[in-house]
């Protein structure tokens, strides 16, 4: 988008949300919005516009007209500056400030809200929207739509509820507050008629959003929280669901992981988005602990677990000797524990289990088993537990020297980061990905909630280039197996299919994959 116009209509869309905070006039703040998408459209500077032509912009008339003008001229809004101004300190910065809390944080506290609001007579449809529908792996805030036919009795009842220390505002329409866990929370009430276009619009991203409203600007429509409207008249557009906004705009739906603007509209028009994984995909889990090491329940019990999420296979693989503080596996131990999976692959019934290793890479490259141990499992994952100081280059070729080991199946945690906790270790993962690619080793997405490694981005430049990619939980309880569902929506936002991924393979082909990748390398 032209920056000018960015700018002009993040300014009206800001004073739509100042003035819907303070509960000033509906069409008033609907006329601002429509005039931030109406300049969002453009494909050319807003005051070359109205210059040429000042009744050229749909929705624009003097007022605005003159606001436009004034920020072209001087880079500023004077009637912005002045609702900044008036509005309460407190709401205006928690609208630009604020850090980012992971997924696994906010998730929970935001379904809390949810489920609250739900019992609230009126109260139709509720959902959360913003970068949590999105499932980004860290979130600044919490967004909530509902669909209402009794706004008043929902704003009380949100403004009772416990999970906040402190009601910033509560206005017609909109409220905001902050949890005791310092995350701001914003809900929207809207008609029923307006829920679809409404849970679209608080979903964003941004980015999307400009993408979409440029092509239904040409097609004479515009789109905000409140619906879908023709040019002619401002007749609304009856939308019954998300599925409705994108099939009037020619395009196939694009599910909300994938509304970041990295491509997915161009593929949407084109009919050619990817059919993404989803939690049914997934056949079985290759990266799990068991009480041998640092986990909490016996081989037996993570397989039954296991089965009843309807998997097909669990691959058992405890941490090798050197990682002492997860109590590693000696080598004698690890030859007692191939000989219990194989037993007890006989005797829980409904699913295989594998026989494996969370095996670490040393500090100088080799692998912490012999090879002559290691070709007696069936599956075997290479990690990184140790010289997370070492520079880029030394940390990139240790991971590429064990990914060249032909009994190693997935790399984990490729990066070794933990959310909100540490960034990860210097490595160069276009030639980590480069080296999966060649010796067909997969690349792991650690589902565990403050890992979620490989991110999104990276798991996407995997699929890309032609790695394949591992899902797993690294659980190291039964209940931790269905974390699985934080990798997924990784494996979504990356646009992965299930023939991206070796645990949607079932039982006899992954064994094949197992074979064949093994024996291309040696």
């Amino acid at each position: 988008m032209e920056p000018q116009n960015q700018q002009i209509a993040a300014s009206f869309s800001e004073i739509a949300d100042l003035l819907a905070l303070a509960g000033d006039n509906q069409f008033k703040i609907r006329a601002y919005r429509r005039a931030a998408e109406a300049v969002m459209s453009l494909d050319d500077p807003a005051a070359d516009v109205l210059r040429q032509d000042e009744s050229a912009i749909p929705g624009v008339g003097k007022a605005l007209r003159t606001k436009i003008l004034e920020m072209a001229s001087t880079g500023r809004m004077e009637y912005l500056e002045r609702l900044r101004a008036q509005t309460p300190a407190a709401i205006v910065s928690m609208k630009s400030t604020g850090g980012r809390k992971p997924l696994y944080v906010v998730l929970p506290i935001a379904q809390h809200i949810v489920d609250e609001l739900l019992e609230t007579p009126g109260v139709g449809d509720v959902s959360p929207g913003g970068s949590i529908r999105r499932r980004r792996d860290t979130v600044g805030d919490i967004d909530i739509i509902a669909a209402t036919s009794d706004a008043r009795r929902l704003m009380e009842r949100f403004a009772s509820l416990d999970v906040f220390r402190e009601i910033v505002s509560i206005g017609p329409a909109r409220a905001s507050a902050v949890t005791r866990s310092d995350i701001r929370c914003d809900l929207w009430a809207m008609p029923p008629e307006s829920y679809w276009t409404g849970l679209h619009h608080v979903t964003g991203s941004k980015d999307h959003h400009v993408r979409l409203r440029g092509i239904a600007g040409r097609m004479g429509l515009w789109i905000n929280e409140y619906g879908v409207f023709r040019d002619s008249g401002g007749a609304a557009v009856p939308i019954g669901s998300e599925e409705e906004i994108y099939s009037l705009l020619g395009m196939s739906y694009i599910p909300p992981e994938l509304r970041e603007d990295r491509g997915e509209v161009q593929a949407a028009l084109a009919k050619a988005l990817p059919q993404i994984i989803d939690d049914g995909s997934i056949r079985g889990d290759l990266h799990t602990h068991t009480d041998w090491s640092d986990g909490t329940a016996s081989i037996v019990q993570m397989a039954e677990a296991a089965r009843a999420m309807g998997y097909d296979y669990l691959a058992i693989t405890d941490h090798s000797r050197s990682l002492s503080v997860a109590r590693g596996l000696s080598l004698e131990k690890l030859l007692n524990q191939i000989d219990e999976v194989r037993r007890a692959d006989a005797q829980v019934g409904g699913i295989r289990i594998l026989a494996g290793a969370e095996v670490d890479i040393l500090k100088d490259g080799r692998l912490d088993f012999p090879n002559e141990i290691l070709e007696r499992l069936d599956v075997v994952v290479a990690s990184i537990h140790s010289g997370f100081q070492q520079d880029r280059d030394t940390i990139t070729g240790r991971i590429v020297a064990a990914m060249r080991n032909p009994h190693v199946d997935i790399l984990a945690h490729p990066t070794g980061r933990l959310l909100a906790r540490r960034p990860g270790y210097e490595v160069d993962i276009d030639a980590v990905i480069r080296e999966a690619v060649s010796t067909g080793t997969a690349l792991e997405i650690n589902s565990y909630p403050d890992r979620l490694d490989l991110r999104d981005v990276h798991a996407k430049a995997a699929r890309d280039a032609g790695a394949m990619i591992s899902i797993d939980t690294d659980s190291h309880a039964c209940g931790e197996l269905h974390n699985i569902s934080y990798g997924v929506w990784v494996a979504r936002r990356a646009w992965l299919e299930p023939r991206h991924v070796v645990n949607a393979m079932g039982y006899d082909e992954l064994r094949e994959w197992l074979r064949t990748h093994k024996a291309a390398r040696s």
